[in-house]
């Protein structure tokens, strides 16, 4: 296991998983606990070798569990990880593409982008965060792609603004694509399948409801696409951006808040091991 920190609060993990790594597609996730005692959390496959058997997620510290990650020491290791789960992603050669990502969604965005571009696309990116030091994966989009694009709300870097609002100042100055995908907060995903809608562009997203066995048994991850019932974790995590009832989501997201702060205060005055 390596662990490294690319941004304040947001790091990059590394484990060795070559049953998963063999079998990763872009799209896919994989589930993890930190320890015996803690909750099971989906992460999204950032990258992956099959040749070397190691898988490659980024989490921001949020929760009780991302914090018990982030405290993980060289040489310990995480309790259990189980993958990959998930529809793996439709990849075909559309013409010029657009992969958002947004925040710590930059993570689900990259592996897409890649993929995309070794199915022949003109790829161009645009990743945002709240400002510059929060930018990650910078690197990596640029051996993928044939134009990045860089958004920050306080314009410290590159456009000032949300990635929406920098990929509907693209298309108002003519650029067309012919496939959008898009993953990051809800609030961004909604406002880029908005941007899109009126030009008829194809729109993906990477939904991330509450999530616990993600084998479909538990129905926690239910999502509306369309009017239909749907699992996240085995129908998706990707959808049509058109179809996705992003309120529905946004509350379901907000279901636990208190508990949710309720246990991150107590781990906080706890010791690791009494987490």
């Amino acid at each position: 296991m390596l662990l490294e920190s690319i941004a304040p609060r947001i790091h990059q993990l590394v484990v060795h998983a070559p049953l998963i790594a063999k079998k990763a597609r872009p799209g896919q996730f994989v589930i993890l606990r930190a320890d015996a005692r803690g909750e099971r959390i989906p992460l999204t496959l950032c990258d992956w070798s099959s040749r070397d058997g190691w898988v490659k997620m980024i989490f921001q510290e949020v929760g009780v569990t991302t914090k018990k990650l982030a405290s993980l020491k060289p040489g310990e290791f995480v309790e259990d990880i189980v993958g990959p789960l998930g529809t793996p992603a439709e990849i075909a050669q559309y013409g010029t593409v657009c992969v958002v990502g947004g925040g710590v969604g930059a993570a689900a965005a990259y592996p897409r982008a890649k993929s995309l571009k070794q199915a022949g696309n003109e790829v161009v990116a645009i990743i945002g965060a709240r400002s510059s030091e929060y930018v990650i994966l910078e690197e990596s989009f640029k051996g993928v792609c044939d134009e990045l694009f860089i958004a920050t709300d306080d314009g410290s870097r590159g456009f000032k603004g949300f990635v929406s609002q920098l990929l509907e100042k693209l298309l108002e100055e003519g650029k067309r694509f012919n496939y959008v995908f898009a993953a990051g907060p809800v609030p961004m995903m909604r406002a880029v399948a908005e941007v899109t809608k009126p030009y008829g562009i194809k729109t993906v997203v990477s939904l991330n409801p509450i999530m616990v066995d993600g084998t479909g048994m538990c129905g926690s991850c239910r999502v509306t696409v369309g009017g239909v019932r749907r699992f996240c974790c085995v129908d998706g995590p990707e959808f049509d951006a058109h179809q996705v009832d992003f309120s529905e989501l946004m509350s379901r997201l907000s279901m636990y808040v208190e508990e949710e702060g309720r246990a991150l205060a107590l781990y906080e005055g706890a010791s690791f091991d009494e987490g």
